[in-house]
């Protein structure tokens, strides 16, 4: 058998386990990625499967742009611009405090020159919680908080390769350390990757609305994912912000604007299956990387690696959420304790590990140290978080709230139907008797779902409470939008909106409960 033909068997196989693995956990209560991770060790402990190398430029160049690329085409630009203060502040600010804690506590603890201290630090800073935002849209849990946490994600994932690379040419050239110089060059890489990203994502944006073909789009999206990555390397600037920027942008407006429902519909599950396929595949590889006997030798620092790590977040969330707000308001107790426990580490951290020069004297127990600190992640919060969700009280869901919920978007997708039923009549598309079929079916099936939520509002009063905080927070959003535009018209000044959203603030506090 030819080494490229083992290759392939070898990918059918791995194909093979992911889906028997999928399949399974539908019956036992163990979240998806974690079972990839535990059926690697396993399958690596038994010597099942031929040795797999799990590259830098496999993660980095083929897996990432595609995981990045689909996480940030379906991030609503609201939620994020919502979030986006204590998004940007933990993946910047809490990158670099996360980044020197763990450091020096390497330093001191383990013995570890500051030089590879540092990298360890920066390396580890970028977090990927798949499991945990799996688990919490499983749950219900609140959307701005999944939000908070895939947003940091994703931004920390950019601004912590940055660090690692900067970090990384200081120690290779032995040059002095300059605050100034390294704050500079962080801030140019940072805004120059999110800023050729956004182009990218424009652009491809526009040039969708000259055709509607799914299979040409899916074409576009896949070359702006890997397109925008390479440029932004080939500029020296963040590939992952870049990534993320173009795949925001032309996920909340080239799909919107230049795209048929068909057409997005194709392209959503095109990087859904995309995104399951490459995840899984990194999980089930992580498992099959794990060495025991270079675990044991580097034991010391794996475990002083640990306990700096969650000392690190323990500082980063506790010490600057108390001065970061969410729509206005302070961020709960009870997300700071999820922020914290859900920072699980993975591929990004695996990558920058094994991508480190064979120069490098410390560059098996870095890489080792990573691996073990990514498996406990993985394994120990990963496992728990579900328990910790429950204490908190923070999967207490409402069966009536939930049914209401259900009633209400079977009703908004019955009304898209039937205003998409209109548009394809008035072109000419659809006949008359089939519209007037059509029609009337769906005019039967809205009036019915109004019916339903009309009898959960007499049954049960808290119902009416939930609909006027809904419809509440979207008023409040377009007085915010139409403020925003009087500002831009120049109808009003900065200081003049500042003050009637203080005033619109104080007035929602003093409102009544219902």
């Amino acid at each position: 058998m030819t080494h490229e033909a083992l290759h392939v068997d070898l990918f059918v196989v791995l194909l093979m386990v992911t889906a028997t693995v999928a399949m399974s956990v539908k019956w036992i209560k163990l979240p998806y990625s974690i079972a990839l991770v535990i059926v690697g060790l396993l399958i690596g402990v038994c010597h099942l499967l031929p040795p797999v190398e799990l590259t830098p430029d496999l993660i980095l160049l083929i897996f990432l742009p595609a995981v990045l690329f689909e996480a940030s085409w379906n991030i609503p630009l609201r939620e994020l611009k919502e979030g986006w203060l204590p998004i940007t502040v933990l993946a910047t600010l809490g990158v670099v405090v996360n980044t020197v804690v763990v450091a020096y506590g390497m330093n001191y603890f383990a013995g570890v020159a500051l030089g590879p201290a540092f990298l360890f630090g920066a390396m580890i800073a970028a977090t990927d919680p798949i499991s945990v935002l799996a688990l919490f849209r499983k749950l219900g849990i609140n959307s701005s908080l999944t939000m908070m946490l895939e947003g940091e994600s994703l931004a920390n994932d950019g601004t912590a390769v940055v660090l690692f690379k900067l970090v990384l040419a200081i120690v290779l050239s032995g040059a002095s350390f300059s605050a100034a110089s390294t704050v500079g060059n962080f801030v140019l890489v940072v805004v120059g990757g999110a800023a050729i990203g956004a182009v990218i994502g424009y652009a491809a944006s526009r040039i969708t609305s000259f055709f509607d073909d799914h299979l040409l789009e899916i074409t576009l999206t896949t070359i702006v994912a890997y397109g925008s990555y390479i440029l932004a390397e080939q500029l020296h600037v963040s590939a992952v912000l870049s990534v993320v920027a173009a795949g925001v942008v032309i996920g909340n407006y080239g799909s919107r604007t230049s795209m048929s429902v068909e057409t997005r519909m194709a392209v959503n599950s095109f990087w859904e299956y995309t995104a399951f396929l490459v995840n899984s595949l990194i999980f089930l590889l992580i498992g099959l990387q794990v060495k025991y006997n270079l675990l044991c030798k580097y034991s010391l620092q794996i475990g002083v690696g640990i306990a700096v790590v969650i000392v690190a977040r323990i500082i980063v969330v506790y010490g600057m959420t108390p001065f970061l707000r969410q729509h206005n308001e302070k961020i709960p107790w009870k997300w700071r304790h999820l922020l914290f426990w859900g920072a699980v580490r993975g591929s990004i951290c695996m990558a920058l590990a094994l991508s480190l020069p064979e120069s490098l004297p410390a560059k098996e127990m870095i890489t080792i140290t990573t691996f073990g600190v990514v498996l406990f992640t993985l394994l120990v919060p990963g496992l728990t978080i579900e328990p910790l969700v429950k204490l908190l009280g923070m999967n207490l869901v409402d069966p009536v709230k939930e049914q209401y919920k259900e009633l209400k978007a079977r009703l908004i997708t019955k009304k898209r139907a039937a205003n998409f039923l209109a548009e394809q009549f008035k072109t000419g598309t659809v006949s008359t008797a089939c519209f007037e079929l059509l029609n009337a079916d769906l005019h039967e099936q809205k009036e019915a779902l109004k019916i339903q939520i009309e009898n959960l509002h007499i049954e049960d009063a808290s119902v009416k409470e939930l609909e006027i905080e809904e419809v509440r927070h979207r008023l409040a959003e377009l007085e915010k939008d139409c403020l925003k535009e009087l500002t831009k018209e120049g109808f009003i000044s900065e200081e003049g909106r500042h003050r009637i959203q203080l005033n619109q603030s104080e007035v929602k506090e003093k409102l009544p409960e219902h």
